[in-house]
């Protein structure tokens, strides 16, 4: 596959990625949306469905990785490093693209939401899935765009990102490539889709199972450039936790498959 082939496959996967699992957050949390209060469950499966959707829409294209620490899993694995930069721009790019359609789509939602005086008068409360407790940098809405811990401890909630994210690419390097080695066979995807369910239910307590440095960090750009009214910060504290530790993860889970797979 060319690199052109790459950057367009990876925009349009990662874009879709985040249209449909930050769609769901949104659809769960905003007021005025006909899926508040939908619960955890929801969520989880609405970002099960969005990887399965976004892999199998693009995996002919760019290999759908649409993650960058299953980038470095892949070239560590295949010690081939030459195409990582043109997927991570993509990636970047479009978690970025996907988070702005999330705000078109709901954008009365967000409006309404961030409008409610119930909302702009709590004080510390627990909007969007960030705990403002734990992260009183974080808006209202923030944790539609981008994850935050529940309880902000430094090397718990990296060691969190760290350990579901080992999960998640171990199993993509296991579970059969395509035949190019750099996405996911048909029924690799389908199996991956539901490890992210699974992550979600079991590791996505402490932390909301960030997993993936551009679901997170592309999105939180794009919550502190949108023209949102009382939406507060965008935690910038927090960070760098969901990109360094999947991107740990990453490594350690292509370390693991080298050891004991390859």
């Amino acid at each position: 596959m060319s690199s052109s082939d790459i950057f367009i496959g990876e925009i349009i996967g990662t874009a879709v990625l985040i249209l449909l699992g930050g769609g769901v957050v949104a659809a769960v949390v905003l007021k005025r949306s006909k899926a508040q209060n939908a619960g955890w469950l929801a969520i989880t499966f609405g970002w099960g469905f969005a990887v399965l959707t976004a892999v199998y829409m693009t995996g002919t294209l760019s290999g759908a990785q649409l993650n960058p620490a299953v980038t470095v899993g892949i070239a560590i694995k295949s010690g081939d490093w030459s195409d990582v930069p043109v997927y991570f721009a993509g990636q970047m790019i479009g978690a970025m693209v996907g988070a702005a359609l999330v705000w078109v789509a709901y954008y009365g939602q967000f409006q309404a939401h961030l409008t409610d005086p119930e909302i702009i008068s709590a004080a510390p409360h627990e909007e969007g899935m960030v705990s403002e407790q734990a992260a009183p940098k974080a808006g209202p809405v923030l944790g539609v765009f981008s994850t935050g811990p529940e309880i902000r401890v430094v090397w718990q909630n990296l060691a969190t990102e760290i350990i579901g994210t080992t999960v998640l690419v171990l199993a993509v390097l296991t579970q059969g490539l395509n035949d190019s080695g750099k996405g996911l066979g048909v029924i690799g995807a389908l199996i991956t889709a539901f490890v992210v369910v699974g992550i979600g239910l079991s590791l996505g307590g402490p932390t909301g199972y960030a997993i993936n440095p551009a679901r997170d960090l592309g999105p939180r750009i794009v919550h502190a450039l949108l023209p949102l009214p009382n939406k507060g910060g965008s935690d910038w504290g927090y960070a760098w936790i969901p990109v360094v530790g999947p991107l740990i993860g990453g490594a350690l889970a292509a370390g693991i498959y080298n050891l004991a797979f390859a």
